[in-house]
């Protein structure tokens, strides 16, 4: 079997420790060990706890926490995995044989695109779309290019919602939309809602889970590598035997600790965290977006961490992405790797001092590349020698 680069996680993994400025992130700032554990019940015997292996699809408590965010799920419905990505791999695996087809929305986090294509053979997309509506730009749900992508040999329907990277929800209606297409071929519905709960304003993301009997979803604990599988009992017995093959288990570190982040107090309490950071974080970046209004716009992210910013120059969003890394040491997603064109993917949810300064060399880059628009074709630009390296330790990073 052969798979397809995943250039977002390759670039990441080769560049983020080398950039003075990595606003690639997609999480807020990680979480201290000490906070977690503070005002949690019991944390006393975690330093007794024995580093044995602990049941491979999750203790009890952690299902069981699990479950509570779905309503009539139980812990059968849950199969703790090694992180989001981890759940994601286990469930197309488990799922697709050769020839199978997966209706992917564009754009998207993009593994899912190269399981789709190693496991099944054949990726669709289907696309959101800027779109105004009621005085506003929100991304919404393309139908026509959904009903072209799924076909009697789809196996999955891939959304991701809240989506990575644009931030965008979709509406109750969007979501019958696509279960009508699944029922239609009886495709599963895999539904990735890891920024579930990550909200910039208004209630928490309405979930796939109860609205069509093959769903599958992923979620995750980035920092803990602690991801879930939440479906129907059976499958999830299945998805369980295919885990065998790969990590066996989650950490007994990091199940322990994800009991406690999942008790529902505390759930909610890291959630209003979470959100806090986000709306003092986001105001910010809008106003550096409008100091640049001329070359840049946006549809303002639902939920996430995350903003899709396009950008109005003669370059393409690779070449940009170069030239941001090589002459100003930013690390920025180029829209290239999310399925999409002149976009840039930023992360606001890391200590704002840090993410300003790395904006103040985006905009240098972008002040040259307008001067030179403005010069027209006769002109080039020179490229710079990177600037020299700070003492300046960028923050964790927190894998989505």
């Amino acid at each position: 079997m052969r798979i397809d680069p995943f250039p977002m996680e390759r670039t990441q993994s080769m560049y983020e420790n080398q950039v003075e400025y990595n606003l690639s992130e997609s999480g807020v700032l990680p979480l201290r060990l000490r906070e977690v554990l503070e005002g949690a019940e019991d944390p006393g015997p975690f330093a007794e706890l024995s580093l044995k292996y602990p049941p491979s699809n999750g203790s009890e408590r952690l299902r069981d926490r699990i479950a509570l965010l779905y309503g009539s799920a139980t812990r059968d419905n849950v199969l703790v995995t090694a992180g989001g990505s981890k759940a994601n791999y286990v469930t197309f695996w488990a799922l697709l044989e050769k020839g199978d087809r997966v209706a992917c929305m564009l754009p998207n986090y993009m593994q899912a695109w190269g399981l789709a294509r190693a496991y099944g053979g054949f990726a669709d997309p289907y696309r959101l779309v800027e779109r105004r509506g009621n005085g506003a730009v929100r991304w919404a749900l393309d139908v026509e290019s959904l009903e072209r992508a799924v076909t009697k040999k789809t196996r999955i329907i891939l959304v991701t919602n809240p989506n990575n990277p644009t931030g965008g929800v979709l509406t109750d209606e969007e979501m019958d939309e696509i279960v009508r297409a699944a029922r239609r071929v009886n495709a599963w519905i895999v539904a990735d809602e890891i920024y579930r709960g990550a909200e910039v304003d208004g209630p928490m993301s309405p979930s796939f889970w109860g609205r069509y009997e093959k769903v599958s979803k992923a979620f995750g604990l980035p920092g803990l590598r602690i991801g879930w599988v939440l479906g129907p009992a059976k499958t999830i017995a299945k998805f369980w035997s295919y885990q065998d093959y790969t990590t066996l288990t989650p950490t007994a570190v990091s199940d322990h600790l994800a009991s406690i982040v999942m008790e529902p107090v505390r759930r909610d309490s890291i959630l209003a965290r979470t959100r806090a950071i986000l709306r003092k974080n986001l105001p910010r970046l809008e106003a550096w977006i409008r100091t640049h209004d001329d070359i840049l716009s946006y549809v303002r992210p639902v939920a996430g961490a995350i903003t899709l910013v396009r950008y109005h120059l003669p370059i393409s969003s690779q070449a940009l992405f170069e030239k941001l890394r090589l002459e100003r040491s930013v690390l920025i997603m180029p829209g290239a790797h999310f399925g999409t064109g002149k976009y840039l993917r930023i992360g606001y949810g890391y200590d704002l001092d840090y993410t300003l300064r790395g904006l103040a060399r985006v905009s240098l880059t972008l002040e040259e590349l307008r001067e030179s628009r403005a010069a027209g074709p006769s002109r080039s630009v020179v490229a710079r020698r990177p600037l020299a390296r700070e003492r300046k330790t960028p923050p964790a990073r927190a894998r989505a």
